[in-house]
């Protein structure tokens, strides 16, 4: 199959054209091992390179990808090789070229700069990355450009916005899904395809994660823009382990009839990403070998441009959330950590005083200060199902990967348990397991946006929900620090990810308390102020020497030196009511946190925080 060398958008109106395979795998295959560049490869080992486009070639590929898809500052970095991104893009251009003798395409690759990787900064951060690596590939000499594997349309839509005004070569525009006919950040491919042609892609579709015939089953149900030119990359197959290996199973006779089937929805660039050798390649080019494009028929009907969901559990009128509750009135939650043994009676006896009392909602922490304990949504659903206590529960960054934080966050909608706050959590290495690994694959950043994402009805992956869950989301603020401008805009920045109240960690001085309150008034959501009971003056000193985010004041400190035993407790009680006497005159919401699950003092001070609020006469003073 050869071209005529025109305008690539030009070729494809009447002609077919076959990509190449993948690269890395290839790679892989001559020796290279992973966990090296292979984009570095263009300097070091130049010939292997052309050996792999050559041989892409000799199977009949007409489109050859330059070996760039990582070539970026940010994936460079991870090398120490930052400075050697332009570098890199013209030698890898000029390695195609050769390998192109004079009659193939060469496509100039731009990778995702996220690569799979949960979004932590602010996309507008890679504008620079991709005008950087494209102004190298275009001044090289490519043919166009291809910007592929992104699993976020809004991170492909900034490349488009940052590269279509370098030039007016063809934009190829490829996203990958992890699940049939949606984008990780939930956008169906119709409405995806419509804003890349909008944006001004010249040719727009699919490659990677998924192969042929999930690649298939998406086209099948989008309906791509009128008179769009589509491609389609798709992986052999999945990923599996094989004699011990990790490998793909597609065969080369199955890639040769999935062209056929590909080339049936109009789609006219057609190559291979992950596991595509050069037999895959060949066995496309022979079998659409002569044969003519194929005009696109939309579907009849695809699916709506948003999830389809149902709405089954939203919270009971009469059970309001605490977020309902803190508005028109004093909201009060206790902490009341889970037990570190298999004794589950005590702990919900004392939830049961604590909901007595007046406790608006009990919440759970989830393995604080990295110390095992029950399971805070065993517990929960127990509080909720036996007694109906509310629970609240922590859901820790450290120990879930994806995987694991997603299905515990489905668990807790079946449950019923819908407000929960996320946190960071503390390193495993301080607790009782310090051999334990801390997964932390999202921040609380990230999570709380990917718990909003849930709410719309969209999986993490970016797949539609039959539900919405109806999640309500805190976050935690820590005012015990220096700079407080810093920790405010921290927490600005939850607040943008869609937290919707703040519980603050405990302290310990009334004028902190108004500090906290003139520094987070205009955030517009409820806020919790923390307050502990100390319970003794070595409580007290390890609280404020040892413990992150607590810093008690010089006088608790003292007062707390004064006493032992059980009048020690109550001077802590004493200092906690003296310190409520405060916090319920600028805030609606107050959090107790219980000491050691003496969960006696925490009903007193509930009981405290009633009375002082009935008899509180004067609105909040800024």
């Amino acid at each position: 199959m050869t071209t005529s060398k025109q305008d690539l958008r030009e070729y494809l109106q009447d002609h077919l054209l076959v990509g190449d395979g993948a690269m890395a795998t290839q790679l892989h295959r001559l020796g290279v091992p992973v966990g090296v560049s292979f984009e570095e490869l263009c300097l070091s080992n130049p010939r292997l390179v052309h050996e792999v486009h050559d041989s892409y070639y000799q199977a009949g590929a007409r489109l050859l990808e330059t070996n760039t898809y990582s070539a970026n500052r940010d994936s460079l970095s991870r090398y120490g090789m930052e400075h050697k991104v332009t570098r890199i893009n013209r030698q890898a251009v000029s390695l195609a070229r050769e390998a192109a003798q004079g009659d193939a395409y060469v496509a100039g690759s731009i990778g995702s700069i996220l690569a799979g990787r949960v979004r932590k900064k602010v996309l507008d951060e890679y504008r620079d990355q991709y005008e950087e690596q494209a102004i190298a590939l275009l001044h090289a000499g490519v043919d166009g450009l291809i910007l592929e594997t992104f699993l976020d349309l809004e991170e492909l839509l900034l490349a488009i916005e940052v590269i279509r005004p370098l030039t007016p070569l063809p934009l190829i525009t490829q996203l990958a899904t992890l699940e049939v006919g949606r984008t990780r950040d939930g956008y169906s491919l119709t409405e995806a395809f419509a804003q890349l042609k909008t944006a001004g892609a010249d040719i727009i579709g699919l490659n990677c994660r998924l192969g042929p015939a999930e690649i298939l089953r998406s086209f099948e149900t989008v309906q791509a823009p009128k008179d769009a030119l589509l491609s389609a990359f798709p992986n052999a197959g999945r990923l599996g382990m094989t004699d011990g290996e990790y490998a793909y199973k597609s065969t080369a006779e199955y890639f040769g009839q999935s062209a056929l089937r590909l080339r049936e929805q109009g789609i006219r660039l057609i190559g291979g990403c992950c596991g595509t050798t050069p037999e895959h390649v060949k066995a496309m080019a022979d079998a659409l070998e002569s044969l003519e494009p194929q005009a696109r028929t939309n579907p009849d009907e695809v699916p709506g441009e948003r999830p389809l969901v149902s709405v089954t559990s939203v919270r009971d009128q009469d059970r309001p959330s605490i977020v309902d509750k803190v508005k028109s009135g004093t909201t009060i939650i206790v902490e009341f950590d889970p037990p570190r043994d298999l004794d589950a009676d005590s702990f919900l006896e004392g939830c049961c005083e604590l909901h007595k009392a007046g406790a608006d909602a009990i919440t759970l922490a989830d393995n604080s200060l990295a110390t095992v304990r029950m399971s805070n949504m065993a517990l929960g659903a127990m509080m909720k199902s036996r007694y109906g206590i509310d629970p609240l529960l922590h859901l820790a960054c450290r120990d879930r990967n994806l995987i694991g934080q997603q299905s515990h966050l489905m668990g807790l909608h079946a449950l019923g348990i819908d407000q929960i706050l996320v946190i960071t959590g503390d390193p495993s290495r301080f607790g009782d397991l310090p051999g334990a690994s801390s997964v932390f694959d999202v921040t609380s950043f990230d999570l709380i946006r990917m718990v909003k994402q849930l709410n719309e009805g969209v999986s993490f992956s970016g797949r539609p929900l039959k539900q919405n869950a109806q999640f309500i989301v805190g976050a935690a603020f820590n005012p015990n620090v220096r700079q407080i401008d810093a920790a405010i805009a921290r927490l600005e920045k939850k607040v943008e990810a869609g937290a919707d109240y703040i519980m603050t960690q405990p302290v310990y001085d009334a004028e902190s308390i108004k500090v906290v309150y003139e520094a987070t008034k205009h955030i517009g959501i409820p806020v919790f102020i923390g307050i502990m009971p100390l319970t003794s003056s070595r409580n007290a000193e390890f609280l404020h020497n040892e413990v992150p985010g607590i810093k008690l004041s010089p006088e608790a400190l003292e007062r707390m030196k004064r006493v032992q035993g059980e009048d020690a407790r109550r001077e802590g009680i004493q200092i906690a009511k003296e310190l409520l006497d405060t916090a319920v005159r600028y805030f609606q919401g107050i959090y107790l946190i219980t000491p050691f699950n003496y969960y006696s003092m925490a009903t007193e001070l509930i009981q405290y925080v009633r009375q002082q609020s009935a008899q509180l006469k004067v609105p909040v003073q800024g």
